[in-house]
């Protein structure tokens, strides 16, 4: 029987295939662009792929754009008539990505239907801790009032922290200016980023890759216990996301399963603006 109201994302919170599907959450592509070719993130470029061509020697930067609002508004109409009664779109900040305007004018494309859009304020796997609370919700029965309201709550309840082999990548992106990216460039800095605000900011500049890599996991140690764990990482030498797990665990407070730990590979939407070589961490803690 589907639920009364179904749950939607878009392609960067990077939610893995097998996790969506699993729960029942659809989720919208964005668009990667090489050149002169545009591909659906998820759709007509895998994550394998994507990495495969960006780290091919000579290939071009990769950009990204939003998916149109028809494209919203046929995810929810599809899940209207699968037979839910409303939707909750959860999206990538608005300050980063037009994705959330578009799934506003989707939504305005269906008068008369419940639709609600929820701007996440973040990114990546942390975007898709709250599609995952806002589906936990669904399944319990509560209406989209209900579960656009706690997934606004719980945004305060959510740490990430990703520590980037270099910052060429965000400066390409416009997401850091060209100033601040030379400098760090120069210096050889490892930068950890985090979300706040719905911006993307610059938290700590260690100059090494295992010390960048040390900080996000002292950065998360400690404070409430976590409701839902995750790493994130983009592949490259030296890049273990099981270990990194491991080490993790061992520092966050309770007893947690690795296997319910989510691995997430950064995909099309958010890896050409961060690069080869990420490791990071997201947490959602338990409500005080």
């Amino acid at each position: 029987m589907p639920r009364r109201v179904a749950i939607i994302t878009d392609s960067t919170a990077d939610l893995p295939p097998e996790i969506a599907a699993a729960r029942g959450i659809a989720v919208v592509p964005l668009f990667v662009i090489f050149g002169e070719e545009q591909f659906r993130a998820g759709v007509d470029m895998s994550t394998a792929v994507f990495w495969e061509r960006m780290l091919a020697p000579g290939a071009p930067w990769p950009g990204t754009a939003a998916a149109s609002p028809a494209t919203f508004r046929d995810a929810y109409q599809a899940a209207f008539d699968a037979g839910a009664e409303a939707v909750v779109c959860i999206t990538i900040s608005t300050m980063l990505s037009a994705s959330f305007k578009s799934a506003e004018v989707g939504a305005q494309m269906l008068p008369g239907r419940d639709v609600t859009v929820v701007d996440s304020e973040t990114a990546s796997i942390a975007e898709a801790m709250l599609v995952l609370h806002a589906a936990d919700l669904a399944d319990e029965g509560r209406s989209a009032a209900e579960i656009a309201a706690s997934v606004r709550a719980r945004m305060a309840d959510l740490e990430m922290y990703l520590a980037l082999d270099t910052i060429e990548y965000l400066r390409k992106g416009g997401r850091l200016s060209a100033g601040r990216a030379t400098i760090a460039t120069l210096l050889s800095i490892k930068p950890i980023i985090t979300v706040a605000d719905g911006v993307v900011e610059v938290v700590e500049k260690p100059r090494t890759r295992s010390k960048a890599r040390a900080r996000v996991l002292d950065r998360v140690a400690g404070g409430r216990e976590a409701e839902k764990t995750a790493v994130l990482y983009s592949p490259g030498e030296g890049t273990d996301p099981v270990a990194f797990r491991d080490e993790l665990l061992a520092r966050l407070p309770g007893a947690i399963d690795p296997a319910s730990v989510i691995l997430a590979i950064l995909g099309p939407s958010i890896g050409p603006h961060v690069g080869p070589r990420c490791m990071g961490a997201v947490i959602l803690r338990r409500s005080a």
